[in-house]
């Protein structure tokens, strides 16, 4: 999903979601994890919350988003931030800039660090020995399901219970003065969009395949192609020209990155899943202990609206668009035959074989044993609820329209399950 160019990469929306606050003009201040004043109880409405803020002075967020006004890779972002605007009775206003106008993406945490952004995202892929722990939960991410409608919730679930769950994620944001707010969040899945069909192993056998991490160097090694890395503004050209013959990228970057056209045989997986990164949102230490316990409040329940978003307004469009455009351009999407994916299930094992070794953790076998325990979870909670996968990825085009699927019970659960647990209070 991730090139060597990791600026343009993020700017373009691979992960979709960038912000920054500044705080200015608030009357109230705090310390510890907990903002002054009085808070509000969990399941308050919006009216309450306008009530709460009547004798609290204005606040100003300056915001970032990674993509220009409107635009797919940002709306859910705006949205989030428009409802806590709506909540507050504007007593919380964001200033937004648009493309990433004040730090790229390699240097959000710096940015967050030194005060030049409040709010930002974090990818560990791009800093690994800074974040050993988060980038060790990327490798765990070949636990998802890989389906477009389950796969969509499940990998957006589990990681960020676990990622809560883990002293050794949130530790490594705090002690760079960040609070973690909403972690291992992710764009869809990782695919490989190839110049023509290579879904056997004579077939992949020695293709050069651009990836962006080190889970997805072992998954290509292992079923016998190239691993090799193409700025993601060459990647186009890359593929048109024979330079490469496969990009492991989402299909939001396909889309935005424009390759499709070159590189519309396309391999999605549902049972033997390639490796997904995700975002870490947080914000700077200082700035969250000087709001009031009430703003606190109120941005970690409107992540509601930011994780529903995130799949509507996101993934599933953006999936959408991307089957259309493969289906243009004369290609499709396909899974891995059986001796393929038996060998990347086999890597995937190695992979989490790996992670419960990894000395970052106090006790790297039960981090790897707690991500499979709460992979299975969400999967189960997932088809409790009802969600089931109506079509594959090639007829979710015809399948889908905005609102055909109701996400708000595994919104709420989500929330119960993972949000709630760490509420301020």
């Amino acid at each position: 999903m991730f090139e060597d160019k990791p600026k343009a990469l993020l700017r373009f929306g691979a992960l979709a979601t960038v912000g920054a606050i500044a705080l200015t003009g608030c009357a109230e201040s705090g310390g510890g994890n907990s903002g002054s004043g009085e808070g509000l109880s969990y399941g308050a409405s919006k009216e309450e919350y306008q009530a709460a803020f009547a004798d609290i002075d204005q606040i100003t967020l300056h915001t970032q988003s990674p993509g220009a006004a409107g635009s797919t890779a940002g709306a859910f972002l705006e949205n989030y931030l428009k409802s806590v605007e709506e909540w507050s009775d504007g007593k919380i206003k964001f200033d937004i800039a648009y493309s990433d106008a004040i730090a790229k993406a390699a240097q959000i945490d710096d940015a967050v660090r030194d005060g030049r952004l409040d709010i930002g995202q974090v990818v560990a892929i791009y800093e690994p020995k800074e974040f050993p722990a988060t980038a060790a939960l990327l490798e765990t991410s070949v636990l998802s399901d890989q389906s477009v409608v389950t796969g969509t919730l499940q990998s957006n679930a589990w990681a960020p219970e676990l990622a809560f769950n883990t002293p050794e994620i949130v530790a490594e944001f705090e002690d760079k003065g960040m609070k973690l707010m909403f972690p291992s969040y992710n764009a869809g899945v990782n695919a490989l969009f190839c110049t023509k069909e290579r879904i056997t192993p004579s077939e992949i056998n020695g293709a050069n395949i651009s990836v962006g991490n080190t889970a997805g160097t072992q998954q290509v090694k292992s079923i016998g192609g190239n691993a090799t890395s193409v700025a993601y503004t060459e990647l186009y050209e890359a593929l048109q020209r024979g330079v490469i013959d496969c990009s492991m990228s989402s299909p939001a970057v396909g889309i935005l990155g424009g390759f499709i056209e070159a590189a519309h045989q396309v391999v999605i997986d549902p049972d033997a899943g390639l490796a997904v990164p995700t975002g870490n949102m947080v914000i700077n230490q200082g700035v969250w202990d000087g709001l009031p316990l009430v703003a606190q409040q109120l941005l970690w329940d409107r992540m509601e609206t930011f994780i529903s978003g995130s799949i509507e307004d996101k993934i599933w469009p953006i999936t959408v668009e991307a089957v259309q455009a493969v289906r243009a351009a004369g290609g499709s999407v396909q899974a891995f035959d059986p001796a393929l994916r038996a060998k990347l299930q086999e890597t995937n094992a190695g992979i989490l074989a790996d992670v419960s070794k990894n000395s970052t953790f106090e006790d790297g076998a039960q981090f790897a044993a707690n991500a499979k325990e709460l992979a299975d979870k969400w999967s189960k909670i997932v088809t409790e609820l009802g969600y089931t996968n109506e079509t594959d990825y090639n007829g979710f085009a015809d399948w889908y329209a905005p609102g055909k699927i109701d996400i708000g019970p595994f919104v709420d659960k989500f929330y119960e399950e993972v949000l709630l647990p760490n509420r301020p209070s």
